[in-house]
């Protein structure tokens, strides 16, 4: 018999990725009625990754899970659960995580897909950690990747401003000290009809309006501005406590890279200088389940992340959901 005791788990290592191709705000000055001015003063966004046509998510996610595997020092064959985060799927079934853990030549691990909009890859951590912290598995692999290009109005200058394409992944396993701790995860469907991809025949129930039009992503951008300023502090506040710290002990809070007035008005709400939140919105745009995992990982190897420090991961998103973990850096 197993023990019933719960192991630590922690982040092993990191990677991640994004398509060579640069979309900048002059670029679509050209395309549709906008300005670098207007981009830049209402998101923070310069410039951002576009997949070339045809590319897969699970193209962009094999690259970045191969960065985290040999990050952590571990192999593809010690992989034994893969969760995928993503809104793009190549394929409604099967899976992005199947078709990858295929690729990787990853041996009859557990895979599967998890949708939780923009919050996807925190809720994909959690549940794999905690899926590991009871010893039904070792050794976790979990991406999030988007390929939102696919699925964005380029008519639309609301939207097709703010989203990218790319890919993040971290590896997970028992750890001797620190690791993940405090999780909070929440939704309120309510406010589902407010962001998401919708069209044809994935209009939802709350659009029958779009059921002869196209698949796009599409945002009331005042209810989800509103939301996310809202739930970054109470979430994170929770998953703090759990593990009884508070925003004095945090060393790096990395939100999901929206919008720069997002993070800006959520930092001051819970008094957390901006020194201490990370950011790289300004050269990925939002590139949804991926932007919270690319950052960690852009985090770790520039330096802001060292051994002992208290990192805070908050995202927020369709569903509405959002989604809080902390991790003591190992």
């Amino acid at each position: 018999m197993k023990s019933s005791t719960l192991r630590q788990i922690g982040i092993l290592g990191t990677g991640s990725y994004v398509p060579e191709h640069i979309l900048t705000n002059a670029d679509l000055e050209k395309m549709v009625d906008t300005s670098d001015e207007w981009i830049r003063t209402r998101t923070g966004i310069r410039e951002r990754r576009i997949a070339e046509p045809g590319t897969s998510t699970v193209s962009l996610a094999k690259k970045a899970a191969e960065k985290a595997i040999a990050d952590a020092g571990v192999t593809a064959e010690e992989i034994d659960l893969v969760v995928v985060a993503t809104c793009t799927q190549d394929t409604i079934a099967p899976s992005t995580a199947c078709a990858l853990q295929d690729i990787l030549g990853i041996p009859a691990a557990g895979a599967f897909d998890l949708s939780a909009g923009c919050s996807g890859f925190v809720y994909a951590t959690a549940v794999a950690s905690q899926m590991l912290a009871t010893g039904l598995y070792q050794k976790a692999l979990v991406v999030g990747a988007e390929v939102l290009s696919r699925f964005v109005d380029w008519t639309d200058r609301n939207t097709c401003v703010l989203f990218g394409d790319g890919a993040g992944a971290v590896v997970l396993g028992e750890v001797a000290t620190g690791g993940i701790g405090g999780i909070d995860l929440g939704s309120d469907g309510s406010g589902r009809g407010a962001l998401g991809i919708f069209g044809g025949p994935f209009h939802g129930d709350l659009h029958p309006e779009l059921a002869d039009q196209k698949m796009f992503i599409r945002m009331n951008g005042k209810d989800v501005f509103k939301f996310a300023v809202k739930v970054i502090g109470e979430s994170t506040g929770r998953a703090l406590a759990k593990c009884g710290l508070t925003y004095d002990d945090v060393d790096l809070l990395i939100p999901h890279q929206a919008n720069e007035r997002i993070i800006q008005a959520a930092a001051k709400k819970i008094s957390l200088p901006l020194e201490r939140i990370f950011e790289n919105l300004d050269r990925y745009g939002n590139t949804s389940s991926a932007s919270i995992a690319i950052a960690l990982d852009e985090a770790v190897h520039t330096g802001r992340i060292k051994s002992g420090d208290q990192v805070v991961l908050v995202g927020f998103g369709a569903g509405l959901t959002w989604a809080s973990l902390c991790v003591e850096w190992r």
